[in-house]
């Protein structure tokens, strides 16, 4: 049986859908029981998805119209409340999903499933995170699958050598000394700030193939992206994100994850940049592949 039978409610939610084979492939995770603020990020997936079907989603600047795209989505896993249980469903649906080499959304939800989704990409492929967070605690409220945690199990597992970390801001002494230790590579927030980054990021991804991003809302200022579990002041701004997300329109970006919104605290406008997000990111895979 396949896992997408199994774990997912079929539910799509997303109306472009147009003629000929997809251009990319989108499911949920409303997942959010590690917590450590605001709880109410399992509700971000299908905001996100509203928000997608009410921007205009045409790409003047590149010649694209995805009006017209067939866009498939296969609704929200199954519920579940162990980030165990989440993390091994996870690894089961997207290990299939990137099987049919397609660009692949999973929208959060929180940060945690990434450890599920990242890990289930080829070790080649190169990971990009933006978040106001490391992640690099060895775990937090008692368990190590924690979205504070996450990319330290990465690591771990993985190594370094591949990642890359965007717009850190706020982190504990014992996330500073994880980063030096495995010579984790950033982005700082001072050089996103400075308008160094897109270069920056631009040289990191061009020794890739094929990469990974994951964009936490949060490492937008709470000006921008009120909506979101864990908001930290003074984060980049949303034209800075943009400048940054343009500068991957020669990478091919195979899998991206969108996490941490939480509706429960948004008046439209986080939801709106995800939905940008990922729109943008299908146009700019699209305009490559023409």
């Amino acid at each position: 049986m396949s896992f997408l039978d199994l774990y997912l409610n079929r539910n799509p939610l997303i109306t472009a859908s147009g003629e000929g084979s997809p251009v990319a492939t989108v499911f949920g995770i409303p997942f959010d029981s590690t917590h450590s603020y605001k709880p109410g990020c399992r509700f971000g997936p299908d905001v996100i998805r509203d928000a997608f079907n009410n921007i205009e989603i045409f790409h003047p600047d590149l010649g694209i119209d995805l009006e017209t795209a067939n866009i498939e989505d296969l609704g929200n896993t199954t519920h579940t409340v162990s980030p165990s249980e989440m993390i091994d469903m996870v690894r089961k649906i997207t290990t299939e999903l990137v099987a049919r080499k397609r660009q692949l959304f999973i929208l959060g939800g929180e940060h945690s499933l990434t450890y599920g989704t990242y890990m289930s990409f080829p070790k080649e492929t190169g990971y990009v995170v933006f978040d106001a967070h490391y992640d690099l605690r060895d775990e937090f409220a008692d368990t190590k699958l924690s979205h504070a945690a996450y990319l330290r199990r990465i690591v771990e597992e993985r190594g370094s050598d591949n990642i890359l970390h965007v717009g850190a801001r706020s982190f504990v002494k014992e996330e500073l000394e994880f980063l030096k230790e495995n010579n984790i590579k950033t982005i700082t927030d001072r050089q996103v700030r400075s308008g160094k980054g897109p270069e920056i990021l631009k040289q990191f991804t061009s020794s890739f193939d094929s990469l990974y991003a994951s964009f936490d809302l949060d490492v937008l200022d709470p000006a921008y992206a009120p909506g979101v579990g864990n908001p930290e002041a003074v984060g980049m701004t949303s034209r800075e994100l943009f400048d940054l997300i343009y500068s991957l329109g020669d990478t091919t970006v195979t899998g991206i994850d969108i996490v941490e919104l939480n509706p429960q605290f948004d008046n439209g406008s986080t939801a709106s940049i995800a939905a940008k997000i990922m729109s943008t990111l299908i146009a700019l895979n699209v305009a490559r592949n023409h």
